[in-house]
């Protein structure tokens, strides 16, 4: 088996983007309007939206890594880093503190040309609390690199990186190439998705780091993006994969045999437009939220509003199974009859809508 970067047309990528032309122009059209419906938002609501975004992302880029992160920790780790919690809130799990970390500055500093530096800080973020590995370097050890999965003993290798010792080379020619194809640059690739693409494969297929490549391969991909914008770019692309991580995985081990990856550029293209799909959602989402409390929060007891922000944290997909009496109890840590009181007059302000009936009887928010 010769892998992408054994051949000898490497990193010399071909592809077609006819299939994905529509899509192409779509794209460029939705992120016109979401900047748009952004634009006349009042600022606080803007930074909901952003700080939501965000947890999404930070959320979703380490559960395709198999990490699954508190998403109040996630939240409040984002906060903190933008400077928007006005009594910080301590956050004990370095690796929420570390993706978040991430997040924010490959926002904060999307403009700023990729370099080996920040490169190293964002490994060293994303590797808060790591032990043995080596952090904020490229990787130097003499074993051979490999995606594998399955069981000890039943392993399948899925791809094999370049030799530790070829890394730092490889590297300095990825990040030259991301630069030279940078809007207003000389090689600038002027379809953004398509730049966006082919970063990621190139660097996954580099696998600089000795974990994390995945979780910073995206944000790279993101950046490629909100340089084209000139502004952050309003989406979650960990979300979308995450939606469908075995397609995702398919896709970048067939790209990874060749550097005719035309079939790589499709899958990018399309999921991109179903993560700006998605980021529609939660943006409405956000105005949905700030509506309610306009509405409701002078009406509600202290224990009612611990509930609704407790609903919606877990975002615009909802409470799994809705709200009940059980699940009141154990927020507010009170009694059955003042749980169904509270839940009734929640009812009947319009603040909730009842699902079901009897021992089934479960509540959503009426947004």
């Amino acid at each position: 088996m010769r892998y992408n970067w054994q051949q000898k047309d490497w990193p010399n990528f071909k592809y077609s983007s006819d299939e994905v032309e529509k899509d192409l122009y779509a794209f460029s059209e939705k992120a016109g309007r979401l900047s748009g419906v952004m634009e006349v938002l009042p600022e606080e609501l803007q930074f909901e939206s952003i700080v939501d975004l965000l947890v999404a992302e930070a959320m979703k880029t380490s559960e395709i890594e198999g990490e699954y992160l508190s998403r109040k920790d996630v939240m409040s780790s984002i906060r903190n880093n933008l400077g928007l919690n006005t009594k910080q809130q301590p956050v004990n799990d370095k690796r929420a503190q570390g993706v978040a970390q991430m997040m924010v500055d490959a926002q904060k500093f999307f403009e700023k040309p990729l370099s080996e530096n920040i490169l190293f800080n964002w490994h060293s973020m994303l590797m808060k609390g790591s032990t043995g590995i080596e952090v904020g370097v490229w990787r130097t050890h003499s074993e051979v690199m490999q995606v594998i999965s399955g069981a000890m003993g039943k392993e399948v290798v899925h791809y094999e990186a370049p030799p530790s010792s070829q890394v730092s080379t490889q590297m300095g020619t990825f990040i030259s190439w991301f630069n030279k194809t940078a809007p207003g640059s000389p090689g600038e690739i002027r379809q953004p998705v398509i730049r966006a693409a082919v970063a990621h494969l190139y660097f996954e297929s580099i696998h600089p780091f000795e974990d994390g490549n995945g979780r910073i391969g995206r944000a790279i991909s993101e950046k490629a993006l909100s340089q084209y914008l000139n502004r952050p770019v309003l989406l979650s692309l960990s979300q979308a994969i995450e939606a469908k991580k075995k397609e995702y995985y398919q896709a970048l081990k067939k790209a990874q045999r060749s550097n005719e990856i035309t079939p790589w550029i499709n899958y990018f293209v399309k999921t991109t437009l179903e993560a700006q799909e998605n980021a529609e959602q939660l943006i409405n989402f956000s105005v949905k939220k700030a509506k309610f409390f306009d509405k409701f929060q002078d009406k509600l007891n202290e224990r009612q509003l611990k509930t609704v922000k407790r609903m919606l944290e877990e975002g615009f997909n909802g409470f799994e199974g809705g709200m009940n009496a059980r699940k009141y109890i154990s927020i507010n840590r009170t009694s059955k009859s003042t749980a169904t009181r509270d839940l009734q007059d929640l009812l009947d302000l319009g603040a909730f809508i009842k699902k079901g009936g009897g021992r089934s009887t479960s509540y959503i928010l009426n947004l």
